[in-house]
C-alpha cells in the first residue's frame, strides 16, 4: 500500500504544477493584451510619428507595439518653425504637435473634425495632430498652392468650438503684432522690426465679427475687449466687412467719407488674405515674427 500511495502522491504534486503554469502563462497573455498598442500615421513613404510624440522609419517600428523602438526624441520639432507652428514635414509636424507645450488637450479636443455642426470632434490629441497637420486650409493661398514650403501646420483653427478669446490667444502666441503705418504692407511693417510677415496667422487676426459681439456687452456690461482687431485698434465702434488684400485694417481719419473713416476692416474671403497687401487709406494689422 504504501508504494501506491507515494505514487497517488506523486500524481498529485504533478497536476498542481501543471495547473500552476497554466495559471501563470493565462496571467502573461493578460499582461500582454494590457500592453499599449500605438497609433501611428501612414502619409510619409520612409518615416512615420507614434501617438507617443516620437518619429522614426518603418524599420524601427516594434512589431508587437508598433512604437517607434529607437531612442529618438520624443515630441520633436526638427524643421518646424514654432512662431508659425507650421513644419516642412508632416511627421514631425504631428511629433511637435503633440507636446503639451505647444497643443492644450483641451482645445484640441473641442476642435470640430469637419465643418458642419453636426460633425465630431477629435478624440485624442494624436488624431487632432495627424489630422490638423494633413490638411489645413490657413497653409495654402488660393486653395491650390502652398504659402511656403512650412504647409504643415498644427495651430488650433480659428473656428472651432469653446472660448474664442483663448484660441486666439492660443494661436498668436510668439507672434508680434503690429499696426503698420499708412498704406504700408505687412511685409513692409514687419521688415521694420527685423521680422517677417507669418501669413497663416493673418486668418487669427481676421476676426471682426468677434468685436462686433463684444462692443455689443462692452455697451451693457462695460467689460474690456482684449484681444482680436479691437485689442489693437481703435475701430471707434465700426467693424464693417470688406474686400481687399490689406485686411485686416484700419481706416485712416482722413480717409474719403465713403471709405468710413476710423472703420475696421476685415473681409470674408480669407484665400484674399497676403502679406504684401496694401491700400493708401488704410493702416494694416500684421503679424510678425
Amino acid at each position: 500500500m504504501q508504494p501506491r500511495t507515494s505514487f497517488i502522491l506523486l500524481l498529485c504534486h504533478m497536476f498542481i504544477l501543471r495547473l500552476a503554469f497554466t495559471i501563470s502563462g493565462i496571467r502573461k497573455d493578460v499582461g500582454l493584451k494590457d500592453k499599449h498598442i500605438c497609433k501611428t500615421t501612414v502619409q510619409g513613404r520612409y518615416l512615420l510619428s507614434d501617438d507617443w510624440g516620437h518619429v522614426c522609419d518603418a524599420l524601427s517600428v516594434d512589431p508587437v507595439s508598433r512604437c517607434c523602438s529607437g531612442k529618438g526624441a520624443q515630441f520633436d520639432c526638427h524643421g518646424c518653425n514654432l512662431d508659425s507652428q507650421c513644419c516642412n514635414s508632416y511627421e514631425f509636424c504631428v511629433s511637435c504637435c503633440q507636446d503639451p507645450a505647444h497643443t492644450h488637450k483641451e482645445l484640441a479636443l473641442s476642435v470640430k473634425i469637419a465643418k458642419p455642426s453636426t460633425a465630431g470632434t477629435y478624440s485624442s490629441v494624436f488624431d487632432f495632430c495627424a489630422g490638423r497637420c494633413r490638411h489645413n486650409s490657413e497653409s495654402v493661398v488660393h486653395e491650390n498652392a502652398y504659402l511656403s514650403d512650412f504647409h504643415h501646420c498644427f495651430s488650433i483653427p480659428s473656428n472651432s468650438s469653446g472660448t474664442t478669446g483663448d484660441h486666439v490667444e492660443a494661436r498668436l502666441a510668439g507672434i508680434n503684432v503690429i499696426v503698420g503705418r499708412q498704406g504700408e504692407s505687412c511685409d513692409s511693417v514687419c521688415k521694420l522690426n527685423g521680422q517677417s510677415c507669418v501669413p497663416n496667422k493673418l486668418l487669427a487676426l481676421n476676426q471682426c465679427e468677434i468685436v462686433i459681439i463684444f462692443l455689443l456687452l462692452l455697451s451693457i456690461y462695460n467689460i474690456l475687449v482684449t484681444y482680436s482687431i479691437q485689442k489693437y485698434m481703435r475701430c471707434k465702434g465700426a467693424c464693417l466687412a470688406s474686400i481687399g488684400a490689406d485686411q485686416p485694417a484700419e481706416v485712416v481719419d482722413d480717409a474719403p467719407r465713403h471709405l468710413n473713416p476710423g472703420a475696421c476692416l476685415y473681409t470674408r474671403t480669407p484665400s484674399m488674405l497676403a502679406c504684401d497687401g496694401l491700400h493708401r487709406h488704410t493702416k494694416r494689422l500684421c503679424p510678425c515674427a
